[in-house]
């Protein structure tokens, strides 16, 4: 067990220490029981004990581009939360995520590039074959109640978000609570999607709306 230690803080040499030991015990067990985990240098990764993960194909988090640079990333799993990967998905460095207690997160296959901010709450869900651009946010919860005379119930804070499968987001894009976004659609970059998506459809602007029907991307 040094051993193995030893070759883990050497691997992970830029991680927060407070997580380091955390981070040895776990990669160990999740060698152990799945092979297909790759966790790279510089990102910090916190699994509380009765969280959840099910890997079924390969999940990388925190690479990097070739000769890019391994910016600071997070991956953050909360009790009782949990972490699904059908295929084969790679998050690319500078990430943020952020499994708060009791939520679920499903990825299916395809790629997110650097600087995704992505935080969990309920449920999200991602598709096959997608492909999601630079400085994405993804997040299924408002966080806070706004009261005011014309609705003064609470409104539902948290609702869970589906990406189909074959769909392309642009860069600096915002997916908000509530939104399902359909099979083959592409959104715009810098767009705000806080309404449901179509399928083949393309979407652009602040909010997000359809600009294209019946569309096929490469």
């Amino acid at each position: 067990m040094i051993k193995k230690i030893r070759r883990i803080r050497s691997h992970y040499q830029n991680i927060n220490f407070k997580y380091l030991k955390i981070i040895q015990t776990l990669f160990v067990q999740l060698k152990l029981q799945n092979k297909n985990i790759f966790i790279y240098k510089n990102l910090l990764f916190y699994l509380a004990d009765n969280s959840h993960i099910n890997v079924l194909g390969k999940l990388e988090i925190g690479c990097q581009w070739q000769n890019g640079k391994y910016y600071p990333s997070q991956l953050i799993i909360r009790e009782n939360a949990t972490l699904e990967v059908k295929d084969d998905f790679k998050i690319f460095t500078n990430c943020n995520i952020w499994l708060n207690t009791n939520a679920t997160l499903i990825l299916g296959s395809g790629y997110i590039n650097n600087g995704l901010n992505m935080s969990c709450f309920n449920r999200i869900e991602i598709g096959h074959n997608v492909a999601i651009s630079e400085n994405v946010t993804i997040r299924d919860s408002d966080d806070h109640f706004i009261k005011s005379p014309v609705e003064p119930s609470e409104p539902i804070v948290s609702k869970p978000i589906t990406i189909g499968n074959n769909v392309w987001i642009g860069m600096n894009v915002t997916i908000l609570k509530g939104v399902s976004i359909g099979d083959g659609a592409v959104i715009a970059a810098g767009s705000v999607v806080n309404k449901n998506i179509p399928p083949k459809t393309l979407a652009a602007g602040v909010p997000a709306h359809i600009k294209k029907n019946n569309i096929e991307w490469f």
